[in-house]
């Protein structure tokens, strides 16, 4: 089976680009209800998951900060602490599961590594237990 079963292309997926706000990257995840998202460079690659507790510490670990300040920081100026490891669209499922085993999206990128879309953990348990 070809992993591209189960892409969630781009154009569906909510990111971020790195050189967005933090204030940005809030808003859309709470928009959206998402604890995590992609991280983009302006090329297109993948760069980062970023995650609500990224956005916590860095918010923690900056003296007088508030949120009115988030709009005045960079989203390269806060640390990612996990980094969803990336699939290639050609890799053969097994190496998907293996990925997917310990992270609830697997980020997908083409062979020049531009990032293509996620493929959800659920999606692929979904999967399974109709079969």
């Amino acid at each position: 089976m070809n992993i591209a079963f189960f892409l969630t292309p781009k154009s569906e997926v909510v990111f971020e680009k790195i050189t967005s706000t933090m204030r940005q990257a809030l808003e859309r995840m709470e928009h959206h209800r998402y604890t995590a998202i992609p991280i983009l460079n302006d090329k297109g690659m993948y760069i980062g998951t970023l995650t609500e507790g990224d956005l916590l510490w860095k918010l923690k670990n900056t003296p007088d900060m508030d949120f009115n300040d988030t709009n005045k920081v960079s989203l390269s100026d806060i640390t990612m602490h996990k980094i969803n490891k990336p699939v290639r669209i050609n890799s053969n499922i097994e190496d998907l599961v293996a990925v997917a085993i310990n992270q609830n999206f697997v980020p997908v990128v083409d062979d020049n590594n531009i990032f293509i879309g996620i493929i959800k953990r659920s999606d692929i348990i979904t999967y399974c237990y109709e079969k």
